[in-house]
């Protein structure tokens, strides 16, 4: 997944890092991917207090190029809806349990505006390289819905 992989250099590079955050769409040009899905791409960034998670209310945009195939509860009618209203209680029925305090923000992605979400690099990664890396990095974990794997 293309998505892992920038995650995985942003985790390790901090001005890959605040380029990706800054103008996502030129980071992306410049590591050559390229397509429909992935033009107009912002990143939000997890960090300590705050959580991301993103849904499409309306259809299900998606940035297929860079997370791979989406998963069938992304298009259902039911996540759509509920993920505005209820977040966090979706995000602890899907297994993804935040402190009380954390503030969660929901990011409705279009046809104009696709979202990824950067996770949180999990503890204790710091001396693994981009590969390994990059296999933390889950698909759910760049739509917020689960964190990055801890090994």
């Amino acid at each position: 997944m293309i998505g892992a992989r920038l995650v995985a250099k942003a985790w390790t590079n901090p001005d890959f890092r605040e380029r990706l955050l800054a103008d996502a769409d030129a980071v992306l040009i410049s590591e050559g991917a390229q397509g429909a899905e992935i033009e107009h791409i912002e990143v939000k960034a997890n960090e300590p207090g705050v959580h991301n998670v993103v849904v499409c209310t309306l259809c299900s945009c998606y940035p297929w190029a860079l997370l791979g195939l989406p998963p069938n509860w992304y298009k259902s009618p039911e996540y759509r809806a509920r993920i505005v209203r209820e977040p966090r209680k979706v995000l602890n029925e899907m297994g993804l349990t935040l402190e009380t305090e954390t503030e969660l923000r929901v990011w409705d992605s279009s046809s104009e505006t696709r979202f990824l979400v950067l996770p949180e690099q999990p503890e204790g990664t710091d001396d693994l390289d981009l590969e390994d890396l990059a296999r933390l990095v889950t698909r759910d974990s760049m739509i917020g819905v689960a964190k990055a794997i801890t090994p």
